[in-house]
């Protein structure tokens, strides 16, 4: 893999800790549709959620949870991602500057962006501009 987000993702890594990070990958041969698989011998069960995904190790009684749905921002992978995340950040203080109320700030950022999961995400956001509701 020579480009892509992924390739992105270790070439930083692999820069952030000096060559430590192991930037070996296997290449992908299957893509997850069922919600219950088995890798090496474990039995796993995924549930997609808007804003996650769990990934259950029943035996070993393990939940992972990643953090990040299918299309909640979190690494910028690369300039054009990068110049859309700040175009989005600055709307996001225009919003705050326009809006009276933590519900009005909301209210226009889930108008501005209806496709985006995450709420719980911009419920914490607006606590943090808002903190007196």
């Amino acid at each position: 893999m020579k480009e892509g987000t992924i390739h992105n993702l270790v070439t930083g890594f692999e820069t952030s800790f000096g060559g430590t990070f192991a930037k070996e990958y296997h290449n992908i041969t299957d893509i997850l549709e069922d919600n219950k698989v088995n890798i090496g011998g474990f039995e796993l069960n995924i549930t997609y959620h808007d804003e996650n995904i769990e990934i259950e190790f029943p035996q070993i009684n393990c939940v992972y949870t990643h953090m990040l749905g299918h299309d909640c921002h979190s690494i910028v992978a690369g300039e054009n991602h990068a110049n859309a995340k700040i175009a989005y950040l600055e709307n996001i203080k225009k919003i705050v500057r326009e809006s009276k109320s933590i519900n009005e700030f909301k209210e226009e950022v889930k108008k501005e962006y209806p496709n985006y999961s995450g709420l719980n995400y911009l419920d914490m956001t607006a606590s943090y501009f808002f903190p007196q509701n």
